[in-house]
């Protein structure tokens, strides 16, 4: 009985944790409470949050790619973390417009919130450093070292182009999650970029 009892009290904590860390799962018709100090629908916060998340989804793509495709621990390391990191962050940035009331996808072009805007081209990058679709068929065909080497360099360029959007938005959101976010990911993408020189050196390749 008291084991019993015991799996009924760690069931209703899981629940309670899912409830805390998971606020954005109702949407504002649901229940959910849109703050007043929401950002607007053209905001840099709703822009980056918008941008971003399709930034990170290819680079949760090319990781899942590269993971299946190597046996090198440190790639399949790397890639690990990347798939965790900005799957994480994807949720919240989604989340974070679902509890402002903000449409998930933007009604105009991408980066319009940085002051220019980018036309998607026909090779199917959505946005600077995004992979074109020539790129990623690349990556899926190639296995073993070729896979490694293409991975970094694309991913390599992936974080440049994603750090300076994120810099742009620590310097210009309006809203605290959103500028500690975006400091977080310049952060963190920069230091992965250095990792990533070292690997494409250490396999005789350049960025």
């Amino acid at each position: 009985m008291a084991l019993a009892g015991a799996a009924v009290l760690l069931v209703a904590l899981g629940l309670v944790a899912l409830m805390v860390v998971r606020p954005s799962a109702a949407s504002p018709s649901e229940g959910a409470t849109v703050s007043r100090s929401a950002p607007a629908e053209d905001s840099v916060d709703a822009g980056f949050a918008r941008d971003m998340a399709i930034h990170h989804q290819q680079a949760v793509e090319m990781s899942f790619i590269v993971r299946d495709r190597t046996d090198d621990e440190d790639v399949r390391r790397l890639a690990y973390d990347i798939i965790n990191t900005q799957a994480n962050q994807r949720g919240m940035m989604l989340g974070w417009l679902e509890v402002w009331g903000l449409p998930k996808s933007a009604a105009g072009p991408p980066m319009a919130w940085m002051g220019h805007t980018v036309e998607p081209g026909d090779d199917g990058s959505l946005m600077p450093g995004m992979a074109t679709d020539a790129e990623l068929a690349a990556l899926t065909a190639a296995k073993g070292e070729k896979a490694e080497v293409l991975f970094l360099r694309l991913m390599t360029v992936h974080h440049r182009a994603g750090a300076d959007m994120a810099q742009a938005a620590a310097g210009s959101a309006t809203t605290d999650v959103i500028r500690n976010l975006a400091a977080g990911m310049v952060r963190g993408q920069q230091s992965e970029m250095g990792l990533m020189a070292d690997l494409l050196e250490e396999r005789g390749a350049k960025p």
